[in-house]
């Protein structure tokens, strides 16, 4: 083989893996499944469906009706951990897509791409977590917010609130975007309720400092979204940065969070959502597909 061929290989290797990444993956939907061991001894199962960082624009239809779509898994509860806009026109989108899962139980936090417009930004950022961040436009994000809240979903947007969903009563603690330091812990810190079925609780950003207070407090489930589980992964070797606190290995999926002053010697169950959208400035995906999860939350070992 000729030494310039080579070269002109790994161009077209590159060029058709950015192809894939950002043709084919990018609107791959995929909905993954996890059992998490929540409940009390004895009772019936629950289901739980995670969305998170939607990232809508106006015309991604293909994504709004996959969403749709999930209410025919018809989940007892759904949750919705931010993210969810990508342009200044995206709200009716978003509810349009939203809507036949409103018509479940449902609770939400919001998340930095509620709130401001993506902005073009330089991906090597991501290796550096001091890098300064600089805000887009402000977006309609009340109009969104009142779109839930109008169908019954709880905003737990540094709130509490509570449901009761197939006989269970859920009570539920959320928090602001963490990774802009919008959380307020203290509004909703201390103890879970004892009295109640299950304890959830929501941050967007999953930042090991706000997830050892919920587990500390005694919270059975916490879901968070915010990674994109790497967005670009590495065969065999995983998510090259988490862009937040959370390290690689529980940057996407199902897994035990069990800081010391939890008290529990098994943990608390974490859910990261690797959500269903990108950037408009990053439209790429790799060995890391666009999804929603449906936990089935079951009995706990007696």
């Amino acid at each position: 083989m000729r030494w310039y061929t080579v070269p002109a290989a790994v161009a077209a290797t590159g060029a058709g893996t950015l192809a894939y990444a950002s043709l084919v993956e990018r609107t791959w939907w995929t909905l993954r499944r996890f059992d998490a061991p929540v409940l009390a001894p004895g009772s019936a199962p629950l289901t739980v469906l995670h969305l998170s960082d939607l990232h809508m624009t106006a015309g991604q239809r293909s994504k709004q009706e996959w969403v749709a779509g999930l209410a025919a898994l018809e989940p007892d509860l759904v949750i919705n951990t931010g993210d969810n806009l990508a342009g200044f026109d995206a709200v009716p989108g978003t509810l349009r897509a939203l809507d036949p899962l409103m018509d479940r139980p449902g609770a939400f936090v919001l998340a930095s791409n509620d709130y401001f417009a993506p902005r073009p930004k330089n991906p090597l950022k991501y290796f550096f977590p001091g890098h300064k961040r600089v805000h887009g436009t402000e977006l309609p994000w009340r109009d969104l917010r009142d779109g839930m809240l109008d169908r019954g979903w709880l905003d737990l947007t540094n709130a509490a609130g509570e449901l009761v969903v197939g006989g269970r009563r859920i009570t539920f603690a959320g928090v602001d975007d963490s990774h802009l330091g919008r959380d307020r812990y203290d509004v909703v810190g201390g103890p879970a309720d004892p009295g109640a079925d299950l304890r959830i609780g929501l941050a967007h950003s999953p930042e090991p400092r706000v997830l050892d207070r919920f587990a500390a407090d005694g919270y059975d489930l916490l879901l968070c979204g915010h990674t994109h589980g790497g967005q670009l992964r590495v065969p065999f070797y995983g998510a090259l940065v988490t862009n937040c606190g959370i390290d690689r290995e529980r940057v996407r999926w199902l897994h035990r969070w069990a800081p010391p002053a939890a008290g529990r010697p098994n943990g608390t169950w974490l859910h990261v959502s690797a959500g269903l959208g990108t950037s408009p400035y990053a439209p790429v995906r790799f060995a890391c597909p666009p999804e929603a999860t449906l936990l089935t939350l079951t009995p706990r070992p007696a």
